[in-house]
């Protein structure tokens, strides 16, 4: 069933005080002022971005007919002009444009991953790498890995091991990506789930460092190339994220905690030394146009 967010107006200022939006507290007059942010104010954010890799400067512009008629794939406009089409009063979208304001090298490398395979298999069906890409894009994070030994846990769906007494909050890191995540936690009986990349720490490589490393593993393909590189992890699990967490059979009821499904076997957590490729792509006039390998979700 395709979520609906409910109006601006039904959304309290306090709903952004849930851990969920603890990383994006900077852009809490975008979210709880009573109007709708205009462009402008979006673009001041963003006003120094330039295309990780593309090196396009970004803007944030209107997703008008007149916009579209340009015959560019949306994915396709961002590589080439720079142009992020954005849709006005749109809780989707503004959580897309505070993506690219907070998480700008995953944003750059996710769009120039896409660009890559539009380049390589024109013409073709979407492939597993444009799955992978669209799930990361619209559900993902990344999960920097401190202690190891959550993964036995994980790695079975053992949910109430894995959260138990602030294990997974004190082992891990998690960076939220997938801006449909902000948007389902508007409603507070929500149970997002993310789809995550995990990468194992090292001391040396400060946060920002990391996830420089895993944006240039996307771009370059070494990353998601299949969606069942993505682990899940339901979110309401951590520590403080939901009311029903007292409750004993929090972890065997709520149905976002599903078991491991038969077969299922999830990958090795990259490590960052092996994350350092450079990244090839196409230059902008050689990213095609439309077709039919060029469809990319809007959720």
């Amino acid at each position: 069933m395709r979520f609906h967010a409910p109006a601006r107006s039904e959304v309290t200022a306090a709903r952004f005080m849930h851990p969920l939006y603890a990383d994006f507290g900077r852009y809490g007059p975008l979210l709880t002022a009573p109007d709708w942010p205009p462009l402008e104010v979006l673009n001041q954010y963003g006003n120094s971005l330039r295309h990780r890799y593309a090196g396009q400067p970004l803007q944030f512009v209107a997703q008008t007919p007149a916009l579209l008629a340009d015959g560019l794939h949306y994915e396709a406009r961002i590589y080439r002009h720079g142009a992020i089409a954005t849709r006005p009063e749109s809780w989707h979208d503004l959580f897309n444009a505070l993506m690219w304001l907070e998480r700008f090298a995953l944003k750059s490398a996710v769009n120039a991953a896409y660009v890559r395979e539009f380049a390589e298999r024109t013409g073709e069906p979407r492939t597993r790498a444009q799955c992978a890409l669209t799930h990361f894009d619209e559900a993902g994070a990344v999960v920097v890995l401190a202690d190891t030994s959550l993964l036995a846990l994980w790695d079975r769906h053992d949910w109430a091991g894995l959260f138990a007494a602030d294990g997974f909050s004190c082992g891990a890191r998690l960076y939220l990506f997938g801006h449909a995540l902000l948007e389902q936690g508007l409603v507070p009986w929500s149970l997002p789930v993310a789809k995550c990349l995990v990468v194992v720490q090292e001391d040396a490589d400060a946060p920002g460092a990391i996830l420089d490393a895993v944006a240039d593993a996307i771009a370059s393909g070494e990353l998601l190339r299949d969606p069942t590189e993505l682990r899940p992890l339901p979110l309401v699990g951590q520590s403080g994220w939901h009311t029903g967490q007292a409750e004993p059979a929090f972890f065997k009821t709520t149905p976002c905690f599903r078991p491991l499904r038969p077969g299922r076997r999830y990958p090795a957590p990259s490590s960052l030394r092996g994350l350092r490729p450079q990244a090839t792509l196409p230059a902008t006039g050689d990213v095609p146009a439309t077709g039919a390998a060029l469809q990319h979700n809007r959720i």
